[in-house]
């Protein structure tokens, strides 16, 4: 019998891709997601991709009625929780939004796994745990907290809320996931990061000013102490990310320890303007730009260590930044071309 796997927030970014993966891996899926920074053409999308339709409920995960309608449908082995608000700047600006919506739909998740027997969950963490590290790469062991901004706030939070709801709870599993830098699309280009909004992050907001919507990038800070003077994360393949959370799900439906952490990135730091040089070199483009003063929120330097994941998950990226560019720009040239047919 097939397994069956809710995805909270399955038609975002990193959800769609994940939803992609678990199909063609032979899993069911039963998605949920209130579309406030997602697309629902995102469904026949992944249809097309896949051959398969996976279930799709609208609406919010803090709303109990919906949850209730959702969990007594489907026989769930497992939920990976991505539903959450992710922008650090916005989360400065509005931090009352961000701890309502972010800590309240873990909330409202927990208790109905709970009223329901699902005792699997994949939570989406992130590298913001750590804060400014002083070491790096990080480990799972690098220490977390001193954190710069609400949105990493909210997800700390919600690891200490889901470590000790599975201590309280015998029987239940959890695999806390800490992304780094997700980029790239789907190498069908159906596919990507394309938010409602003005882009909070890096490469939308490239292909933005790439489809000439935007005059130029800003590049928030040339003065961190960074061999170019502006920040490094560890930006990794959305495809590659995708992959990481099928592994862990087969791992959650048979470990034995009721909590494990791993990093998913890459391992290599990639600083802000090398990214912009790249990306103009890969694609052949032109891509204006010019420095800012740094961002509210933004550490220095962060990239992972994959070791853990590699070992226990198998975990192993197979793109590189170069790949995830090229991926970017093909979606945003198969977007472009639709809108205009």
């Amino acid at each position: 019998m097939k397994k069956m796997i809710l995805t909270t927030g399955g038609l975002g970014f990193i959800g769609s891709h994940t939803v992609v993966d678990l199909l063609n891996e032979g899993y069911d899926v039963c998605i949920i997601d209130n579309l406030s920074n997602s697309h629902i053409e995102v469904l026949s999308y992944i249809q097309q991709i896949t051959g398969k339709m996976p279930k799709f409920y609208q609406g919010d995960v803090r709303d109990n009625a919906l949850l209730e309608k959702v969990f007594s449908e489907n026989d769930i082995s497992a939920v990976i929780h991505f539903a959450a608000l992710k922008a650090v700047a916005e989360s400065v600006v509005k931090p009352l939004l961000y701890y309502e919506v972010n800590i309240d739909g873990t909330i409202a998740i927990l208790k109905a796994m709970q009223k329901h027997h699902v005792h699997n969950i994949i939570f989406s963490s992130s590298a913001t745990v750590y804060g400014d590290p002083k070491v790096l790469p990080c480990t799972e062991d690098t220490p977390i907290g001193e954190i710069k901004n609400p949105y990493g706030e909210t997800k700390l939070i919600n690891e200490m809320l889901i470590k000790d709801f599975v201590k309280a709870n015998e029987g239940m599993h959890a695999i806390l996931l800490r992304y780094f830098n997700p980029i790239g699309a789907h190498a069908s280009g159906l596919i990507g990061e394309d938010p409602k909004d003005i882009p909070n992050n890096l490469v939308p907001y490239i292909l933005r000013v790439a489809a000439k919507k935007i005059d130029h990038l800003t590049v928030f800070g040339d003065d961190y102490d960074t061999p170019d003077g502006s920040c490094i994360r560890d930006y990794i393949h959305v495809c590659d990310l995708a992959h990481g959370h099928v592994l862990a799900i087969k791992k959650i439906l048979t470990i034995e320890e009721p909590l494990k952490i791993y990093n998913l990135g890459t391992g290599k730091g990639t600083s802000v303007l090398e990214l912009v040089n790249a990306f103009k070199k890969v694609n052949h483009i032109d891509l204006p730009y010019v420095i800012g003063p740094r961002r509210a929120g933004d550490a220095t330097a962060s990239y992972a260590s994959i070791d853990l994941a590699q070992k226990e998950l198998g975990f192993a990226p197979k793109f590189s930044v170069e790949d995830a560019l090229k991926d970017a720009y093909h979606f945003l040239i198969k977007h472009e071309e639709g809108s205009k047919n």
